[in-house]
């Protein structure tokens, strides 16, 4: 029953659209320009760096309140409740009820549910999408390295737990939709034709 009320709780909370708001409040609908993406990244692009901090730190507190609120309700599965919670919370910023379906892709999300999941892997991935970014200035590579890790690290510092492995499947699904979310920027990067930042497609 946690699972679901976790799970629902998060896609709720995950569903309130930054980006949309924000731009609606601009007299812009964010889906329309740059990318089309409502997120962060295509906030700086449109909107600038205001703009694109705002909007960044609005969606990391949502998933940060939706996990925080799962582990309140749900004390003796912490952790468990943390991850559908985050799960929730980046479906719904992806797919919001009441936006169409139609929103971010979910990294901002993923980092604020993290750090309220597991601190010491939520600063590793940290380190890693920034040492990324730094070399690459592309995002897209550095979300899904970032996502690609949290599996990983989850296993590692929590194998002696009698739920290691709906733990991990849980990073799996959080790095799934990470991939998923992103398919067409794996195109462009296949391609060659990928964002930097600073650019403004």
């Amino acid at each position: 029953m946690y699972r679901l009320v976790a799970l629902g709780l998060g896609y709720l909370l995950g569903g309130i659209q930054s980006a949309i708001l924000y731009g609606r409040f601009k007299g812009i609908e964010i889906r329309n320009h740059g990318s089309g993406n409502a997120g962060a990244t295509n906030t700086l692009r449109v909107l600038g760096k205001k703009a694109a901090l705002i909007v960044f730190l609005c969606d990391v507190l949502k998933a940060v309140l939706a996990v925080i609120l799962a582990k309140l309700l749900f004390p003796e599965m912490v952790l468990l409740a943390g991850l559908y919670a985050g799960i929730g919370a980046i479906l719904g910023h992806s797919y919001p009820l009441f936006f169409k379906f139609k929103g971010g892709k979910g990294i901002a999300v993923t980092v604020g549910a993290i750090y309220m999941i597991d601190l010491p892997t939520a600063l590793i991935v940290s380190l890693i999408f920034i040492i990324s970014a730094w070399i690459t200035r592309i995002v897209s590579i550095s979300s899904l390295l970032l996502t690609s890790f949290i599996p990983i690290l989850l296993f590692v510092f929590y194998k002696g737990n009698e739920h290691i492995v709906e733990i991990v499947t849980l990073g799996v699904v959080i790095a799934g939709i990470t991939a998923y979310r992103h398919k067409a920027n794996i195109k462009r990067l296949m391609e060659g034709t990928e964002s930097k930042l600073g650019s403004k497609r």
